[in-house]
C-alpha cells in the first residue's frame, strides 16, 4: 500500500501554527513511507474562503519547505462529484430527504435546550413518506446513521475511541439548494484522492465518528486516523497572540529560518529520545505517529529563539548575507556595494553567535555595511590620541593588517599615551560602529579592512 496523507485548510486566513505543523507532519509521514503528500484547498465556504488566504497558505508551505505532490485541488470544483454520491445513497435508501423548514428545526433545537438535551436533529423524516411533504418545499439529504451500537475509530494517536450512536443524528449531506455539506465533500475527496492515513488535529475527532459512518455507507476503505492534540501557549492556555504571532508568514518577517521552524514545529508534540537539534533528512528518517505525544503541546518563543539561533550559528556566512542584505537594504533606503558587502562577509563569523534571528543579525551586521554618522565619543578621546591611533593603524602593511597585528598597534598606543587599553577601545568601537557593543573590537576592525577603518577615523 502506498500512503497518502493530505493537508485541507480552509482558506479564511494565513497559514496559522497548528495548521503548519499539521502540514509538517503528513509531510514527514508521507516521505517517511515513501508516499504522496497531497494538498486540498476546503474552499468551500465561499463566503469567507479568499484568494489571498489562498495565496497565503501556499506562500506558508513553500517557505516551510513541505512540498506537496501534484496541483492543489480545489474542493470547491467537485460539488457535482460530491452531490452525485449523496443522491446514489438516497437511491439506496442510505439517506434520505428531510423536508423540516428553518422553524421546525429551531423549535427543535429550543426544546432541547429546554429539555437540557444536546440539540440534534429528532429524525422526523427518517422513516416518513415523502408523499407527505408540504408544498413548494425543497429537502435537505440526510445520512441514515445507525440508532444502536458505538460507532469506535482505533486513532493512531488518541487510541480507541467511541461515542453511543444515539448521540449522532442523521447529519445533512446535501442542502436544500443542492450544495454539498462539509462531511460529504471531505469524505468523498479523501477516496478520489486516495488518501490512507488521514493526520489532524484532535478538534476534528467529533466529525470522524460522523465521517466514519459516512465512509461505511458509501462503501469506501476507512483511512487510518491520527488526531494530533492541540497546541496551547507555554502558560497552558490556548494558543493566541499574547503567546506570540500565530500565523506563519510573521515568522518569516521576524527573521525565523524555515529549517528552524520546521525542527521547532516538529517537536511541539512529536519526539525522538533526547534529541532536540534534528535535521530534516533525520526527521524523516525516524518520523512515525507512535511518536506522538497525547497531551497538547506547549508553544515557548523562547525555546525558537534558542533553536534558531542554533540554525544560524550552522548556516554558511554567505547565505546569511543572502537573507539578511535585502534586510539593511530596506532599512537603510539603498542597495549595498560590493565592498559593504564584503564587510559584512568578513564581519559574519562574529556576528552570527549572538543573533537568534535574521532581523536582529541584520540590525547588528549594518555598521559593516555604512559608518556611523551620529556619535558621542568622549572620554580619552582626544586630537593627540587620535593622531597617534591614526598614524599606528596607517603603519601596518596592507598584507598584515589582521587581529593580531591590530590589537599589538592598539596596546602599543595606549601605552604610550599612558592610558588603559579599555579607555582607547571604548571611543574606538564607537567610532567605527555606532555602540558600545559589537563583536571583538579587533576583530571587527580586520573585517572593516584597512581603508573603512581610517575612513571612519578621519
Amino acid at each position: 500500500m502506498t500512503v497518502v496523507t493530505r493537508f485541507a485548510p480552509s482558506p479564511t486566513g494565513s497559514l496559522h501554527i497548528g495548521g503548519a505543523r499539521t502540514a509538517l507532519f503528513n509531510w514527514l509521514y508521507a516521505r517517511h513511507h515513501g508516499g504522496r503528500f497531497l494538498l486540498r484547498i476546503e474552499d468551500t465556504d465561499r463566503e469567507r474562503s479568499t484568494q489571498a488566504a489562498i495565496d497565503a497558505i501556499l506562500d506558508g508551505l513553500t517557505w516551510l519547505e513541505l512540498g506537496w505532490d501534484g496541483e492543489p485541488l480545489l474542493q470547491s470544483t467537485r460539488a457535482p462529484r460530491h452531490a452525485a454520491v449523496a443522491l446514489g445513497l438516497l437511491a439506496s435508501d442510505r439517506a434520505y430527504p428531510c423536508y423540516c423548514s428553518p422553524q421546525e428545526l429551531e423549535e427543535m433545537r429550543a426544546r432541547a435546550l429546554k429539555e437540557g438535551r444536546s440539540s440534534r436533529y429528532d429524525g422526523r423524516w427518517r422513516d416518513r413518506d415523502p408523499q407527505d411533504a408540504p408544498p413548494g418545499v425543497k429537502p435537505v439529504v440526510r445520512l441514515r446513521m445507525p440508532q444502536t451500537g458505538d460507532t469506535v475509530i482505533v486513532d493512531r494517536v488518541q487510541g480507541e475511541v467511541r461515542v453511543a450512536n444515539e448521540q449522532l443524528d442523521d447529519f445533512v449531506l446535501l442542502r436544500a439548494d443542492g450544495t454539498p455539506t462539509y462531511m460529504l465533500s471531505v469524505v468523498v475527496d479523501d477516496f478520489d484522492m486516495g488518501v490512507t492515513h488521514v493526520i489532524r488535529g484532535d478538534d476534528h475527532l467529533t466529525n470522524a465518528f460522523r465521517q466514519k459512518n459516512l465512509i461505511e455507507a458509501c462503501g469506501f476503505p476507512v483511512p487510518v486516523y491520527a488526531h494530533l492534540p492541540l497546541i496551547h501557549g507555554a502558560d497552558g492556555a490556548k494558543l493566541s497572540k499574547r503567546h506570540g504571532a500565530v500565523n506563519v508568514s510573521a515568522y518569516r518577517e521576524l527573521g525565523y529560518l524555515p529549517a528552524a521552524m520546521r525542527n521547532y514545529l516538529m517537536r511541539l508534540g512529536w519526539s525522538h529520545g533526547d534529541a532536540e537539534v534534528i535535521s530534516t533528512e533525520q526527521a524523516i528518517a525516524w518520523f512515525e505517529l507512535d511518536h506522538i505525544g497525547h497531551s497538547a503541546a506547549r508553544f515557548d518563543l523562547a525555546k525558537l529563539d534558542h533553536l534558531n539561533g542554533v540554525y544560524i550559528r550552522a548556516t554558511a556566512e554567505e547565505e546569511l548575507l543572502r537573507q539578511v542584505a535585502p534586510l539593511i537594504e530596506s532599512k537603510q533606503g539603498h542597495g549595498l556595494d560590493a565592498p559593504a558587502r564584503a564587510r559584512i562577509l568578513r564581519g559574519m563569523p562574529g556576528l552570527k553567535p549572538r543573533a537568534k534571528t535574521l532581523v536582529e543579525l541584520a540590525e547588528k551586521a549594518a555598521f559593516y555595511a555604512v559608518a556611523p554618522t551620529q556619535i558621542t565619543v568622549g572620554g580619552a578621546w582626544q586630537p593627540a590620541l587620535a593622531t597617534a591611533t591614526g598614524t599606528a593603524l596607517q603603519a601596518i602593511p596592507d598584507n598584515q593588517w589582521s587581529t593580531n597585528t591590530i590589537e599589538h598597534s592598539i596596546r602599543q598606543v595606549a601605552g604610550d599615551q599612558n592610558i588603559k587599553l579599555g579607555d582607547l577601545a571604548k571611543p574606538l568601537r564607537i567610532i567605527l560602529t555606532g555602540s558600545t557593543v559589537s563583536p571583538p573590537l579587533f576583530e571587527v576592525m580586520e573585517a572593516l579592512g584597512k581603508e573603512e577603518t581610517l575612513a571612519r577615523l578621519a
